[in-house]
């Protein structure tokens, strides 16, 4: 198959660039793009109930994407990506919480 017969197919495709079900999750990208920049966020800045929102709409709208037809990929890895990086601030933000509840134990014992 050339090229061109490559492109007029993922152009003509039910979820292609000429729908709504190409552009939505592609612009949801911004939300797997500004869950990377939170990253650099120290971790006592994280909203545990706004990462759980992410990941949980993340987990939900990946199983709706592999049961459509016809099958969206872009919505699958973007919800995939939004899920991930919702559940990695979780971990870092209840590590973090972890940590500082050791420290404030030990602190405690050794003025005992």
């Amino acid at each position: 198959m050339s090229f061109s017969q490559k492109l007029r197919n993922l152009w003509n495709h039910p979820a292609g660039p000429k729908t709504v079900f190409f552009w939505a999750p592609t612009m949801k990208w911004g939300l797997v793009v500004a869950g990377l920049s939170d990253l650099k966020r120290s971790p006592e800045r994280i909203s545990l109930g706004q990462s759980g929102a992410l990941a949980a709409t993340g987990t939900i709208w990946s199983r709706y994407a592999t049961q459509i037809i016809p099958y969206n990929y872009n919505l699958l890895f973007v919800n995939v990506f939004v899920a991930a990086t919702g559940f990695y601030q979780i971990y870092r933000r209840v590590s973090y919480d972890l940590e500082q509840s050791e420290k404030a134990k030990l602190e405690q014992s050794k003025t005992s």
